[in-house]
């Protein structure tokens, strides 16, 4: 597959017209490669990932988070373009544009936690909003977080509170709190939070989950495996195995 289908394939699945300004997207890292054929895919763009890219013999990286965010001022051995380029293997990145994309990552979370007559959250139309199909309290809702995430869930706000609609935003979305409570939602489930943040949702009298920012953006990397798989153009779409949460629950 010529690398510029391939860039055109990823922009119909998530349009860059719905990035945020200023987010770097798209084809960050490019090689002398014009075919591709193996791509491996992962939430970030590391050297433990571009190392099992090199043993798979993989000729682009596809990941959610940008591996170049800032503009370049120097160039070393350690940095991701040089790791990248140095192997030859190329790196697209797909970020807030998959984030709002139809059946990117807050449609594959909301599905995830089996979220049902959904919209978009406004203004920017970033996260979703949806019913569970039984309502049931805080409590409970965490303990599902634990089973479709797999996750250690952080929360605020009284256990035995009852949560039928939720507002989502994988990743950083605590920001969104006064969106979420805008928009009717018993609970904002994302992945990060600070203190402050969990302050303003006990003042806003809605709950809050924080399941991790891995978790509740790894979900959509099957379903954009499939996705781009039912293309049939005869590329090899691998799921990284050295792909991992950044931030880990220590248990000793």
């Amino acid at each position: 597959m010529h690398i510029d289908e391939f860039c055109a394939l990823m922009d119909a699945i998530a349009p860059p017209a719905l990035a945020w300004e200023g987010d770097n997207i798209g084809l960050l890292v490019g090689t002398e490669r014009e075919e591709i054929a193996r791509v491996l895919v992962a939430l970030d763009c590391t050297p433990p990932v571009i190392a099992e890219a090199v043993e798979k013999g993989a000729d682009l990286i596809l990941t959610h988070h940008p591996s170049i965010k800032d503009p370049l001022t120097r160039l070393s051995h350690r940095d991701l373009p040089y790791l990248l380029a140095r192997h030859g293997i190329a790196h697209f990145a797909a970020h807030t544009n998959l984030d709002a994309a139809q059946g990117g990552v807050n449609d594959c979370l909301a599905a995830c936690m089996g979220l049902e007559n959904l919209r978009p959250l406004p203004p920017e139309n970033l996260g979703r909003v949806g019913t569970l199909p039984t309502p049931c309290t805080l409590s409970e809702f965490l303990e599902l977080c634990r089973e479709r995430l797999q996750a250690t869930p952080l929360y605020a706000g009284d256990l035995s509170q009852r949560i039928e609609t939720v507002a989502l935003v994988g990743g950083g979305g605590a920001s969104d709190l006064q969106k979420a409570a805008a928009a009717g939602a018993d609970i904002l489930l994302t992945g990060d939070a600070k203190h402050s943040d969990a302050l303003f949702a006990r003042a806003l009298g809605i709950a809050l989950a924080v399941c991790g920012h891995y978790e509740t953006e790894s979900v959509v990397l099957k379903p954009l495996i499939a996705r781009l798989q039912a293309a049939d153009n005869g590329v090899q779409y691998m799921l990284s195995e050295n792909d991992r949460a950044a931030l880990r629950v220590f248990q000793s």
